[in-house]
C-alpha cells in the first residue's frame, strides 16, 4: 500500500470514527432529552391525549345537539305559525351543520394515530441502537443541550396528561 493510500485510509477512518461519535451523542441526547416533553414516549402519550380529549369534546357536542333537536321537536308540536316553524327548521339545519363539523374528530384521530405509529417506529429503532451501544456507555456521553425556549415558554407546564399536574380544586385554592 502506498503512503498516499495509507494517509487517505487513515483520514477516512478518522472521519468515520468522528461520525460514529456524533451519532452516539445524538442517540444519547434522544435517550435523555433536556426537556421531558421531547421524549418520544411522552410525544406519543401527548398525541393520544389529544385524540381522547377531542373525542370527549366531540361526544359532548353531539350529545348536546341531539338534546337540542329533541327540544325543537317538542316545540314544533305546539307551534303553528309558519314563520316560527321556519325558525325552528333553521335552528335544526344549523344543528346538522354542527354534526357534520364534528365528523373531523374521527379523521383527526386516524391521522394522529399514524403519527403515533411513526414515532413508535423511530423510538423502537433508537432503543435498538441504545441497546447495541449499551445504556451505560451512552449515559457517559456528554450532551450539549441547546434550549430554544423563551423565558415565558419555560414557565408553561400544560396541559397535563390525566392524573398529572394540578386538579381543578388545587387551582381554585390558588385563587382563595
Amino acid at each position: 500500500m502506498s503512503e498516499d493510500h495509507e494517509i487517505e485510509l487513515k483520514h477516512e477512518l478518522q472521519g468515520l470514527f468522528h461520525y460514529i461519535q456524533r451519532v452516539r451523542s445524538e442517540i444519547a441526547a434522544i435517550d435523555r432529552p433536556a426537556e421531558e416533553e421531547m421524549a418520544f414516549k411522552s410525544m406519543g402519550e401527548q398525541l393520544d391525549a389529544i385524540v381522547k380529549s377531542t373525542e370527549h369534546a366531540t361526544d359532548t357536542i353531539m350529545t348536546s345537539m341531539e338534546k337540542n333537536e329533541a327540544a325543537l321537536d317538542e316545540l314544533r308540536k305546539g307551534i303553528t305559525d309558519p314563520a316560527q316553524l321556519a325558525l325552528l327548521d333553521s335552528i335544526s339545519t344549523n344543528g346538522n351543520d354542527v354534526f357534520e363539523a364534528c365528523s373531523f374528530q374521527d379523521i383527526t384521530g386516524q391521522r394522529v394515530s399514524k403519527v403515533v405509529k411513526s414515532i413508535t417506529y423511530v423510538e423502537e429503532r433508537v432503543n435498538a441502537l441504545v441497546e447495541i451501544w449499551g445504556k451505560d456507555q451512552l449515559s457517559e456521553v456528554e450532551i450539549e443541550y441547546q434550549s430554544k425556549k423563551t423565558e415565558d415558554e419555560k414557565l408553561l407546564n400544560g396541559p397535563q396528561l390525566d392524573g398529572e399536574g394540578l386538579d381543578q380544586d388545587a387551582i381554585d385554592a390558588l385563587f382563595d
